[in-house]
């Protein structure tokens, strides 16, 4: 019975020599491997099998130069699907701050949801070879689930104790970006927010003794058409706050389906989105346990990008 290259292909690595200068990385391949076929070489170039100077590399036609090495290694596992909008920003002994893609809930409601940020970090520490679990992973900071951007986690108790210090006393600077129905001018947001302000859905009460003080600063604003792109920094960090009180301000977020009662009353039409248009795009604070000052940013995810930019010329 023959035998089955396909399962057992050779490992090699090798330095490109001078003589090879302007090969192909698929005929550099099949000049080492004599027994494979063509196709053998572009399935492994092509499986993720085959680095450059330790990166993988997809490009059978790519010619490497003279010095780079090349490495074939057969049983390297095929990378996972990158998360559009997902990346590890820092990672130290006692934290983590991530990058989390709108749709994506913080922490699991109930057991049984796996496709929260938690799993993403899990998902790519045993991407890079790391236990996924040896971490534990502490929530002291959340966003929305369709709000997009940075995240904080905890991964000691020592971190975890300072962060919600500095969570708890309005420490953080959290910086967002959001696009909102009409014209927005700079303004302080202040109210008190209760779960339930008497027909099931959050929002402000006028009580003194009930709900939690919500301060929100509108700092600057550009317009968009028929929006308004407003840079929001949070003084306190409660639930939908930006979502409610730029609502209950008579601009609802574009891309809402919550807050917009006022503006269904109304009769008024709501601007089309895929998304809700609020991003975390900075965070800062002092390191919990060093002290160091951490400052982070991140870009506007493109399909905000593309929401924004058909606002604008609408």
């Amino acid at each position: 019975m023959p035998e089955d290259r396909r399962a057992s292909p050779p490992r090699i690595q090798f330095t490109v020599e001078g003589g090879d200068a302007g090969a192909t990385l698929a005929a550099l391949l099949r000049r080492r491997l004599p027994d494979a076929s063509w196709s053998d070489v572009r399935r492994f170039i092509d499986t993720a099998k085959v680095q450059v100077d330790g990166e993988i590399c997809r490009d059978q036609a790519v010619r490497p130069s003279a010095g780079q090495q090349v490495k074939l290694e057969p049983a390297a596992p095929k990378p996972r699907p990158t998360r559009v909008g997902f990346r590890l920003v820092h990672e130290d002994a006692h934290l983590v701050v991530i990058e989390k893609p709108e749709g994506i809930s913080s922490v699991p409601f109930d057991r049984k949801e796996t496709n929260t940020a938690m799993d993403l970090i899990r998902e790519a520490w045993r991407h890079t070879g790391r236990a996924a679990t040896k971490s534990p992973l502490y929530v002291v900071h959340r966003l929305d689930k369709d709000t997009s951007g940075l995240l904080c986690f905890a991964k000691t108790k020592l971190g975890e104790r300072g962060l919600h210090t500095i969570f708890k006393n309005h420490l953080a600077e959290r910086l967002y970006m959001a696009v909102a129905h009409g014209p927005v001018t700079p303004r302080r947001l202040a109210s008190r927010l209760v779960a339930n302000r008497g027909d099931g859905i959050r929002g402000s009460t006028r009580h003194a003794d009930q709900g939690q003080h919500a301060v929100t600063h509108v700092v600057k604003t550009e317009p968009a058409g028929p929006a308004t792109l407003c840079h929001v920094r949070l003084e306190t960090g409660r639930t939908h706050q930006i979502r409610i009180h730029l609502a209950e301000a008579g601009h609802p977020l574009v891309g809402e389906t919550v807050y917009i009662r006022d503006w269904r009353r109304e009769e008024r039409p709501l601007l089309p989105s895929s998304r809700l248009l609020l991003h975390a795009a900075t965070l800062g604070f002092e390191h919990p346990v060093t002290g160091q000052p951490l400052m982070f940013t991140c870009d506007l995810p493109p399909d905000f990008q593309a929401a924004l930019a058909a606002l604008r010329t609408s």
